[in-house]
């Protein structure tokens, strides 16, 4: 790697990477802080852990079906304009909820269609963002870009919740508010990208072009099995999605409080992130990736244990840092290993993976939660986290024994 490979700060030199990167910070404040409210009131109005495991399900199920359509369309259309739409219709979402609140609803079934809208944004955005940020820094400057956009990510993360936390106090309609203005921004912030276009496709869209992105991933062991890995390790581990729960029944704290758990992970993460902007990993990557999935599980395990504040945060801040390791991975993996011509279609797999891990993993564990209770489901889930960790450490070998990254392909 070059110098400026390792410069900290080196992709911001490029002003598209920049703009980029401040609007997916504005979206993704907005998106964390429209979270926490949406969680408590929808607690709130039914008591039922179910429920929040429902939210996660009602983004899922729109986002499962869209994606693999959203990655040909990546790799065919303007990704900034893609990118621009989907920010419109999550600010709408925002206003959306915000006329529910203010009108006094109290059924949650609006909130769940609303989540299902942000659910099909969404399914555009993920690939798109992931396809778009090659085409925004040059190729020695990409791990600092990487590195920089999983840091502003996880700062959003961290700073999202508890300014969620907070304005919910002064009443949900507040928070929905903010979520809006900060989308709008959004949206301002993307005129001001400019991707160079590519060349056309010379081959027409039809099934063969639309299932490229599956067959390459199934090629590539190293990739499956990294992306594999998370999905499988989230998707028992999804203790985040309880928080509501646990606030409210185990640590008997409010809505301030669930935004500082829900802070504690991207605390962990920002951290982490930062210090891999300054020192990337390079060496020894397969065991950097299995080792952050096994602290994420143990951190997991950890949480589900407590019944302290102080203690339920440290152990959110561990488990934050595992996921950012393996994040960090997974993306320099995904991105390095695929041919740009490709890239929308390859990334809207793995955001199937990701979106599955996440919202799938919200509805199972409000599942389990509804099942064994709040705090054996966390404990089961780490378990099971831990499992996978093994199971995958003698099915991916290749993967576990990984040296280097590989070099950038265009």
């Amino acid at each position: 790697m070059s110098n400026l490979t390792h410069h900290g700060f080196s992709a911001l030199r490029h002003p598209n990477f920049s703009f980029f990167l401040i609007a997916r910070f504005c979206a993704t404040l907005a998106v964390q802080m429209q979270g926490v409210a949406v969680g408590w009131q929808v607690y709130s109005l039914s008591g039922n852990p179910l429920d929040l495991g429902l939210i996660g399900l009602a983004q899922f199920l729109p986002f499962s079906i869209l994606v693999l359509v959203a990655g040909q369309i990546a790799d065919r259309a303007d990704r900034r304009l893609i990118l621009f739409l989907c920010y419109a219709v999550e600010c709408l979402c925002g206003i959306l909820l915000l006329d529910f609140t203010l009108t006094g609803q109290q059924a949650v079934w609006p909130v769940f269609a609303v989540m299902a809208l942000y659910g099909s944004a969404r399914a555009f955005m993920m690939p798109t963002s992931q396809a778009i940020m090659p085409n925004l820094v040059p190729p020695e400057s990409f791990a600092n870009a990487v590195a920089l956009s999983s840091s502003s990510f996880q700062i959003a993360t961290l700073t999202g919740p508890t300014l969620g936390g907070l304005m919910y106090l002064f009443g949900a309609e507040v928070v929905y508010f903010i979520v809006a203005i900060l989308l709008l921004s959004s949206l301002v912030l993307m005129l001001f990208v400019n991707v160079e276009r590519r060349a056309a496709s010379d081959h027409p869209a039809n099934w063969r072009t639309f299932l490229e992105g599956l067959r390459f991933v199934w090629g590539k062991p190293i990739v499956l099995g990294a992306i594999s890995l998370d999905l499988f390790a989230v998707l028992f581990g999804g203790a985040t999605a309880l928080l509501p729960a646990v606030a409210s029944d185990i640590l008997h704290v409010g809505p301030t409080e669930l935004g500082l758990l829900r802070t504690a992970p991207g605390l962990g993460a920002a951290l982490t992130a930062m210090t891999l902007a300054f020192f990337p990993i390079s060496r020894r990557v397969g065991r950097w990736m299995f080792d952050g999935v096994a602290l994420f599980g143990v951190a997991t395990i950890l949480f589900g244990l407590s019944q302290n504040l102080y203690l339920s945060l440290a152990a959110l801040a561990l488990l934050g840092v595992g996921d950012m390791v393996s994040v960090f991975i997974r993306q320099m993996l995904v991105q390095l290993e695929t041919p740009d011509a490709i890239r929308g279609r390859v990334s809207a797999v793995n955001s199937v993976f990701i979106g599955a891990s996440n919202e799938l993993g919200e509805f199972e564990s409000g599942l389990a939660a509804a099942w064994l209770g709040v705090a054996p489901s966390i404990i089961a889930g780490g378990i099971a986290t831990l499992l996978v960790v093994l199971f995958w450490t003698r099915g991916f070998t290749a993967l576990r024994s990984m040296d280097y990254f590989p070099h950038p392909r265009r």
